[in-house]
């Protein structure tokens, strides 16, 4: 297992890194192997070479004001098998990051995903960046979406043995990860093939538009120093972009998974009490069930008791259903 441990070195390989890439294959290399970004913005500064399943990587980028992280887990037989892998880019929830999920030993992804033929992926989304590009901030950047989707997917592709395409990828999460997941799936229509969302809101404009209020409160009070995900007013183009419920069209020829409870539990950020509970991101996710079989487009629905968190025998059905629905490994 790496050390997630935070370091500020600067690890830059130069021109010789990367004709090392190319030399060593992706997904063992040793530190000297990064270019100074790769083409995509990154920096390597911490972390690195494993001979395990668990990596562990953090960038420098423009894009975000401090160095986010992320882990890979490698499926059992990465370093011998020479094939190629789909990915899973699992978000996190609120007041989380990279490591949570990853090391819960409750939801055992490393045990669930032993023998599975599939890498998944764990970056930083901020603490409460909400899978965005704010429209302000006052602490710096933090666009995660670029960072996620411009910088990091193609990193992921040229450093590791996957199939770049549409059916060699999936994205899940949590609360607000299971929102960026909706998002991701909906607003990159060709990187995803299977989308599954875990007590995340898939509604946003509902209940008076709760959920954008408090990506706008939870923003403005953790991440960016009284800055907004959808500013005062809103931007009501980014509000439509990011709603899963106005882009339902999006989701036609994906596999949709989606978890929620049935308690009335409310939802907490840290020591912050969201103004959302669980029947609250259960009726948006009803919304969205709805809308989806009107259209047509098929979904797996779950509704189970209890409040806000990752039910671990649906994250094992969720598992099994993303390996089914990607490319197999080759």
């Amino acid at each position: 297992m790496i050390n997630s441990s935070f370091s500020r070195r600067r690890l830059i390989g130069g021109a010789a890194g990367v004709a090392a890439v190319g030399a060593f294959g992706a997904g063992t290399l040793p530190r000297s192997a990064y270019a100074a970004d790769n083409g995509f913005g990154l920096t390597v500064v911490d972390g690195g070479d494993t001979k395990g399943r668990l990596a562990y990587y953090r960038f420098s980028t423009k894009q975000i004001g401090w160095d986010p992280a992320i882990q890979v887990l490698l499926p059992s037989d990465y370093h011998t098998s020479g094939k190629r892998y789909p990915v899973l880019y699992w978000l996190h929830g609120g007041i989380q990051d990279f490591r949570t999920q990853v090391f819960d030993p409750n939801l055992n992804f490393q045990g669930r995903t032993a023998g599975k033929d599939l890498i998944v992926v764990f970056p930083d989304g901020g603490k409460t960046g909400w899978y965005s590009n704010p429209v302000s901030s006052n602490v710096g950047p933090r666009n995660w979406e670029f960072f996620h989707m411009r910088q990091l997917v193609p990193w992921i592709d040229q450093n590791f043995r996957t199939f770049p395409e549409f059916n060699g990828r999936a994205v899940a999460g949590f609360s607000m990860g299971g929102h960026g997941a909706a998002k991701y799936a909906a607003k990159y229509f060709g990187h995803f093939a299977s989308v599954s969302v875990h007590s995340g809101p898939t509604s946003l404009r509902r209940d008076a538009g709760l959920v954008v209020h408090w990506a706008n409160a939870t923003s403005a009070a953790v991440d960016l120093a009284g800055g907004l995900v959808y500013g005062a007013p809103w931007d009501q183009k980014r509000v439509s972009a990011d709603n899963a419920m106005e882009n339902i069209e999006r989701y036609r020829g994906k596999r949709v998974f989606l978890s929620s409870g049935l308690a009335a539990e409310p939802i907490t950020f840290g020591n912050v009490v969201s103004m959302i509970n669980e029947q609250q991101v259960l009726a948006g996710q009803r919304e969205f069930k709805a809308a989806l079989k009107r259209a047509g487009i098929g979904f797996e629905g779950h509704e189970s008791p209890g409040g806000h968190f990752i039910r671990p025998s649906l994250l094992e059905k969720d598992l099994q259903g993303i390996v089914a629905r990607l490319r197999k490994a080759g």
